[in-house]
């Protein structure tokens, strides 16, 4: 039998965290089309509206019924606006381990809510889903989601070296894939004491809920 994450969502003081529905599909499309996400991930580019329905629709929902994982709509509490996404996938049941992705839109950046939602992920995975790991990988020159790793208190473990393929846009306007190295970085149950404290410092509490 295979182990599933229950279908929940989770609520910090700014942000909830859901499972996607098709109203996320236009600003989905909109978000994905950044340069930057175009840039560190492996998303279509252009990435269409049909793009965004297959993901809403069919890629999200079997990450968490075929047991590899878990896909969140991250939201504004106040606004319903689309934040970004939070991943957890290539998730080992038997370890306990899974890895984390994450991705913000363009006018939502400089807030932290890359951290507060990646936080409020680890926090529900090792507390309430007993895991023990969490792993994150960031392209070498990415220092923005570097800086999450480090802001939620993940230890950076060493170099993956050509391990990625990036993308570069070139004079033309043309998008040039780019080899990479990886840096691989964890989190441990133990990590998160004194990152949690300081979350709660500032109200940041996490909730979690069943999603019907």
């Amino acid at each position: 039998m295979t182990s599933t994450f229950p279908n929940i969502s989770i609520s910090t003081e700014r942000l909830v965290l859901r499972p996607f529905d098709e109203d996320d599909v236009s600003a989905l499309a909109e978000m994905m089309n950044d340069e930057q996400i175009t840039a560190w991930t492996s998303v279509p580019q252009p990435y269409t509206e049909a793009d965004a329905r297959n993901w809403t629709v069919h890629i999200a929902p079997a990450e968490r019924a075929e047991g590899r994982g878990i896909v969140f709509a991250v939201t504004e509490f106040l606004t319903q606006r689309l934040v970004g996404i939070v991943h957890l996938q290539n998730t080992n049941w038997r370890v306990r381990s899974s890895e984390i992705a994450y991705v913000i839109a363009p006018w939502a950046r400089g807030e932290g809510y890359a951290s507060e939602a990646a936080l409020a992920t680890a926090q529900w995975l090792f507390h309430d889903q007993k895991f023990e790991r969490l792993e994150l990988r960031t392209a070498a020159d990415n220092t923005a989601s570097q800086q999450v790793a480090q802001k939620i208190g993940c230890i950076s473990e060493g170099v993956l070296r050509n391990a990625w393929i990036a993308r570069t846009r070139g004079g033309d306007g043309e998008w040039t894939d780019v080899r990479t190295d990886v840096i691989v970085w964890s989190l441990l149950p133990e990590d998160l004491a004194g990152v949690s404290e300081q979350l709660a410092d500032t109200g940041g509490f996490t909730t979690f809920t069943d999603w019907n």
